[in-house]
This record gives structure tokens, C-alpha cells and sequence, in this order.
């Protein structure tokens, strides 16, 4: 059923783009509204996808704008906008760069829609997440990174590839950044009910895993240029899970406060998704080899975050 609920998506590229377009076909919300510092960018893809969706039926108005108070009143903010890391530059540089526009984005977020739940896409995605709730001067709930559905989605695809069976109803569970360092975890993965690790050897089981650490370089490298349709498809399940209430668990970047041990730090963990973001953080019984990937994966994102904080970046 139809809610009038509204989402507003900043940024109109592929993946803002795809994310409008799956709502709108999926009657997800009753308003979207794409925001872009290209203003005829935006329009062109609004137009294009209200008329995709059209003959599907979907009463979903679509609206575009370069200006920040046409996201009022939203429930649900989707930060995509970004730079894609290029030839040369370090991940430093792609810190510091997609770091200074959040937040100039979140600081017009956070004076036009000050209660919506706030998603953020932009890599690197724990860094810009915590600049974010920094910025912001959001409570904890209220943003929440997209990363570990997609790594999950990505872990399920090489787990079916590999059985040769099973596809679509492989459950695989991802924690920890979203990077190299993330952490598979095998041990909490299933193709219907049976455990992965009776059905595939320990060695297929690594080989899953670092291909899922990889995944997206691999697009990467086919098409020179981020993937899209599954990290949009992460975000609009992450949206429909907030504007339905559905108390849905899904791997995701938030704040630790203590959790797994760790606090003021962003890292991927399963939540609970509902009405008001991030209602509750899972705390998984971790054996001693996922403790010290998890530790691992907690170190590579507060080398980013260190970075931020050496260069006054939050003092600015």
C-alpha cells in the first residue's frame, strides 16, 4: 500500500538515479525528490523515470532541484553525491574531498529536514557516514551507511555461483567496513536453512570470501566506473525498511558506543531498521578469529577518521 511518505535523493547520478527509479516502481513512497548541483541533470532523469513508471501505475510524484528546501518534510534522506576515486589518487584524497562536500550537504540537510533519517552512500562510506552524525550533531540513530547488504548481496552471488545452485535463497552475513578489510562471516551464512560450511570446503569458503572483498574493484575494472544497481538496491531496502517500520536486521554503518567493544567510531554491524533508524544494535557471539577481522576492520576505519581529525577537519 501506498504511504505518504517522502524521500529526497542528493545526488542524480547512477546510483541516486536507480535508487528513485526502484522506488518509484516499487510504490515505496508517495514523493521523491532529486537533488543535484546540475540542476538539468536532475530534471532530465525525474522526468525520464516518472514516465518509466507511468504505465506501471505508480502515483510516486518525482520533482528535481538544485536547491536544498525542496527536500522539507522529507522522512528520508539519501546522500549519494560524491566524487569516484580516480587514476593517481590515494584514498587520503578521496577522504578529504567527498568528506568537505557531506558536509556541506548534511549542513543543508540538517536546516531543511532536520527529523528526516539520514542514509549515506558516498565513499568512503564509514568516514563519510561519521562525518555525517559529526556535522550534523545528529543523535546516533538518525544516520545509518549503506554498505553491508551490498557486501552480503555480493558474498550470496559468488556462494550460488560457486554451488551452482541455490541462487536466491543464499543468506550470507557481512560486517565490518566497506573495504579490504570487511569481515565475511561464513559461520552466520546459509543456503536455505543448511549451513554454508557443510556445503562448501573450507578453501571454496576463503576463496568466497576474498572475492566479496573485492567485488567492487572487479566492476571496477570491467567497466572503469563504481557499481550501481546493487548499491542502490541496498539503500532502497534500507528506506523501505524505515518507512514501513518494518524492524528489519540488516548489516549497516553506524556509531559504536561500546558495542563489540568499540566506541566513537563507525563500523559495519547488524541493526534494526525501523521508523526511527537505527533502533537497535545486534551484537553477534563473535569466535576468536572474527574478533581479531573485526579489530582489524575497526583500525582501517579510524586511520580514516585520524586522518579527518589531524587536519582539523572538524574544528573548521
Amino acid at each position: 500500500m501506498l504511504r505518504a511518505k517522502k524521500v529526497a535523493i542528493i545526488g542524480a547520478g547512477n546510483v541516486g538515479a536507480t535508487v528513485c527509479y526502484w522506488l518509484a516502481m516499487r510504490k515505496s513512497c508517495r514523493e521523491i525528490v532529486l537533488v543535484d548541483i546540475v540542476e538539468g541533470l536532475a530534471k532530465g532523469k525525474a522526468l525520464d523515470i516518472t514516465q518509466a513508471t507511468s504505465p506501471e501505475g505508480s502515483h510516486t510524484t518525482i520533482s528535481a532541484s538544485c536547491e536544498y528546501e525542496a527536500i522539507k518534510d522529507s522522512d528520508v534522506v539519501v546522500i549519494t553525491a560524491g566524487v569516484p576515486r580516480k587514476p593517481g589518487m590515494s584514498r587520503d584524497d578521496l577522504l578529504m574531498i567527498n568528506a568537505k562536500i557531506i558536509k556541506e550537504i548534511v549542513e543543508k540537510v540538517r536546516k531543511n529536514a532536520p527529523d528526516a533519517i539520514v542514509i549515506t552512500v558516498t565513499n568512503p562510506l564509514d568516514a563519510t557516514t561519521y562525518v555525517a552524525l559529526k556535522v550534523g550533531n545528529y543523535p546516533k540513530n538518525q544516520v545509518v551507511g549503506m554498505a553491508g547488504i551490498l557486501d552480503s548481496a555480493r558474498m550470496e552471488t559468488l556462494i550460488s555461483e560457486k554451488l551452482g545452485f541455490g541462487f536466491g535463497q543464499v543468506r550470507a552475513s557481512v560486517m565490518g567496513g566497506h573495504g579490504d578489510d570487511m569481515v565475511p562471516l561464513p559461520r552466520y551464512s546459509s543456503v536455505n536453512g543448511v549451513a554454508l560450511e557443510d556445503l562448501l570446503s573450507k578453501f571454496e569458503i576463503e576463496e568466497i570470501i576474498e572475492k566479496t572483498r573485492h567485488g567492487g574493484a572487479q566492476i571496477v575494472s570491467y567497466m572503469g566506473t563504481s557499481a550501481y544497481y546493487a548499491p542502490a538496491n541496498g539503500a532502497v531496502k534500507m528506506v523501505e525498511a524505515i518507512l514501513e517500520d518494518s524492524k528489519s536486521v540488516y548489516p549497516c554503518a553506524t556509531l559504536l558506543e561500546g558495542e563489540y567493544g568499540y566506541s566513537d567510531t563507525i563500523n559495519g554491524v547488524p541493526v534494526v531498521l525501523g521508523a526511527n533508524g537505527v533502533e537497535e544494535i545486534v551484537e553477534l557471539p563473535l569466535n576468536l578469529n572474527e574478533q581479531r577481522l573485526f579489530a582489524k576492520s575497526v583500525e582501517s576505519v579510524n586511520n580514516l577518521l585520524n586522518t579527518l581529525k589531524k587536519s582539523n577537519f572538524f574544528e573548521e
